[in-house]
């Protein structure tokens, strides 16, 4: 979700910015690369970065107003680690964690269930706990082999940049015809990355001050019990990359801490599992409850 939608930036242009000695040199692959890896987590490798957003869910159907569903709560911890392809030059990997929870618009506590407005039944909540959420290696050379110019803008000592990141691929959930009948996954996530430009070239800076706004919409989600009626949800959220753990709201490590032990740190450097969607997730948890309820008959009155 949060960070495997990153991985389809890095191909925007900006003017170029005066160096010093203590600056990185974003005219090199190594130096954009080192860049990007501010931005994301650290430059040293196994030293733990928190990404934390919060904000809002709502729906949207044909012929009526947008409904406020629930509030939206997501961290993501994860590691950086450093590699080098087949002729040495410089590279980098992210390994990580995430969750989003959802909770009660009125009074913000984490929900187990969920009165659905759209339907008047009572669901069980499923939130986001995805393990992991890994990236490929990135490297300072565009796909023609060019060194990479920096994804975005500057102005007045500031950096920023977006991304629209459309999705659209086989829904795990759904069956073996869907390029017949429907059912792929479709989604589009739409990031706002922001910063300081001292904090992002400064070499003796192991990571960047960061801010982001991430927004999201996509079919329902598989818990809300929709049974294929139109209709989105779309979230609207912003955060930032947090100094420590300490900085979490307490809503969210008391969470952690009771239901998500694993998440307090990120999965090893040498992690090379296959990343977990809120979509497979949700398809294993059921399959461990012997599978999904069957959809009622109904016949006309």
């Amino acid at each position: 979700m949060f960070i495997r939608s990153f991985v389809f930036m890095i191909s925007f242009v900006c003017p170029l910015i005066s160096l010093n000695s203590k600056n990185l040199d974003i005219t090199t692959s190594e130096g954009i690369a080192k860049v990007e890896r501010k931005i994301q987590c650290s430059l040293e490798d196994d030293e733990h970065t928190i990404f934390w957003w919060h904000g809002k869910a709502y729906g949207r159907r044909m012929g009526m107003s947008d409904k406020l569903l629930f509030l939206v709560e997501g961290m993501n911890i994860r590691n950086c680690a450093t590699v080098y392809d087949k002729d040495g030059n410089y590279g980098w990997r992210i390994i990580s964690r995430e969750i989003l929870l959802y909770k009660d618009k009125k009074t913000g506590e984490v929900l187990r269930e969920w009165k659905n407005p759209y339907t008047n039944e009572i669901v069980e909540v499923m939130h986001v706990a995805n393990d992991p959420v890994n990236q490929r290696p990135m490297y300072g050379f565009d796909r023609n082999g060019n060194v990479k110019k920096f994804p975005g803008d500057i102005m007045n000592g500031k950096w920023w940049y977006n991304i629209t990141v459309p999705l659209y691929y086989t829904n795990v959930l759904s069956g073996d015809y869907q390029k017949y009948i429907g059912g792929t996954y479709r989604a589009t996530e739409m990031f706002n990355f922001f910063g300081d430009i001292d904090s992002l070239l400064d070499e003796n800076k192991n990571t960047a001050d960061v801010q982001v706004g991430w927004a999201r919409h996509s079919d329902w989600l598989p818990w809300m019990q929709m049974s294929g009626r139109e209709g989105i949800i779309y979230m609207h959220t912003a955060g930032q990359k947090i100094n420590s753990w300490d900085e979490l709201s307490e809503i969210m490590k008391s969470e952690i801490k009771q239901n998500y032990p694993k998440y307090d740190k990120p999965p090893p450097l040498d992690d090379n599992r296959k990343n977990e969607t809120s979509w497979t997730v949700f398809k294993k948890t059921m399959e461990k409850r012997g599978g999904p309820e069957p959809l009622k008959r109904e016949f006309p009155h």
